[in-house]
């Protein structure tokens, strides 16, 4: 039987292995921007209209490391409003040695906080992105956004940033967050955004769990986009786990 190239069983790999492999590139000075999506083998990203539905144990574990490895979390509304969105939650511990590893150290190995992308700043301010977090999140919204729902946010515990005018453009985003010293970002979404931020260039690199389901229906893909385009992508690895999860790691050249 023919091998997948620099395929890898997870039972191979302890923690620090797996860590090695997702890790981020070292000195960056501007954001690296990494999505993370699971979809089904039939190519949807969600069942029953959210993407938990199809999470296995393996997509869990590597889910949970993305997250420690990151500096922030970037999410658009609608994924919030769909997953019903908390903070992160992370291993303080992991995430300090993880951050030691990488850059020379994190003194409370907080985790990321969410940076959510909102126009307009329709948000609950009393949903569990503000009441089940352990940092603020952050509320990347516009200038001409309602001045009640921003003071609202930010009476919940965010931070409101300003990135745009009338709209908030990927580079605009993207440079809201560098402003702040977060480079390494994990955008979970939703196909919106990825689509936007792929449709602007600005994805360096793609991770995809293929879960063992088929799930038929009419269920999104993981990236919508006003128009068509073609970006090339480079096979950086491929682990394979016992129950059929396939997990992905794609990057640009």
């Amino acid at each position: 039987m023919q091998r997948i190239p620099n395929a890898i069983q997870l039972t191979e790999l302890d923690a620090d292995g797996l860590a090695d492999l997702y890790a981020y590139p070292m000195g960056l000075d501007a954001p690296w921007v990494r999505a993370n999506f699971v979809s089904s083998i039939d190519g949807a990203a969600t069942s029953g209209d959210q993407t938990a539905a199809l999470g296995t144990p393996a997509d869990k574990t590597v889910f949970g490391l993305l997250r420690d490895l990151a500096d922030v979390i970037l999410v658009g509304a609608g994924t919030v409003r769909a997953e019903n969105y908390g903070g992160a939650h992370t291993d303080r511990q992991r995430r300090r040695s993880l951050y030691d590893r990488a850059r020379g150290g994190d003194a409370e190995g907080a985790p990321p906080p969410i940076a959510v992308v909102t126009a307009s700043a329709a948000l609950d301010p009393a949903g569990r992105l503000f009441t089940d977090t352990e940092v603020a999140p952050l509320i990347l919204t516009t200038s001409v956004a309602p001045e009640d729902r921003k003071k609202a946010l930010a009476e919940a515990g965010a931070e409101v940033i300003e990135a745009g005018g009338v709209a908030i453009t990927p580079a605009g985003l993207l440079a809201a967050l560098a402003e702040r010293g977060l480079y390494r970002v994990l955008c979970e979404g939703g196909p919106h955004l990825f689509g936007e931020l792929l449709e602007a260039d600005l994805i360096d690199e793609l991770c995809l769990t293929t879960a063992p389901f088929l799930v038929g229906g009419t269920a999104r893909r993981i990236s919508l986009s006003a128009r068509e385009f073609r970006h090339r992508m480079h096979r950086r690895h491929v682990l394979l786990d016992a129950d059929g999860t396939i997990l992905t790691r794609w990057g640009r050249r």
